[in-house]
């Protein structure tokens, strides 16, 4: 439990956790805008297959829109919040360290997600493959940036290990969607 002593009044009186400024909220929200956007624009232009007599209900698209609205109004919502607790009134606060080794992690994993979708899969390479790399990559690439220095020893067992848990998640991966889902993978 926190002694309610050292909490901020603010932050007792609102149910706002203190160690998030309003700054950060604001622009994460705008990033959670615009990726709901983004899907959104993306699912509203997908084929709607009425050449096959689909159910409009079943179209493909319809989940990854609704996921979108979801995400864009919850975004709006968070905006909304920060600028009220005055987000850009409010200096942006010196980012630590951490922080910073937090957002280069952020974006090494955007760029291993971006890797993935955009080179890997639907250029050959069959699906199961394509995501035992991926997946084995982001183990060996998040374990070598460890901040403990026996962790990032990339020797013989940790290429293993990483390479038996790609393998089981992408075929794993495969198995449900191909078997359970029926929906045929690239």
């Amino acid at each position: 439990m926190t002694d309610p002593d050292l909490v901020p009044e603010h932050s007792v009186a609102t149910g706002v956790d203190a160690a998030s400024p309003p700054r950060s909220d604001l622009k994460d929200a705008a990033g959670w805008i615009a990726l709901g956007l983004a899907i959104l624009v993306g699912s509203l232009t997908m084929d709607r297959l009425e050449a096959q007599h689909i159910n409009p209900v079943t179209v493909p698209g319809l989940l990854p829109g609704l996921l979108g609205l979801a995400m864009t109004l919850l975004g709006s919502v968070l905006a909304a919040r920060s600028w009220r607790r005055g987000a850009l009134a409010q200096p942006a606060p010196a980012r630590t360290a951490d922080q910073r080794e937090e957002r280069r992690r952020v974006w090494i994993a955007i760029a291993l997600c971006t890797g993935y979708g955009v080179v890997l899969v639907g250029h050959g390479l069959p699906f199961w493959l394509a995501s035992t790399i991926y997946v084995t990559a982001s183990i060996l690439v998040f374990q070598r940036l460890s901040r403990d220095p026996a962790q990032r020893q990339l020797g013989l067992r940790a290429w293993a290990k990483a390479l038996a848990i790609g393998a089981a998640a992408s075929v794993a991966t495969w198995l449900v969607f191909e078997m359970v889902f029926l929906v045929r993978l690239p």
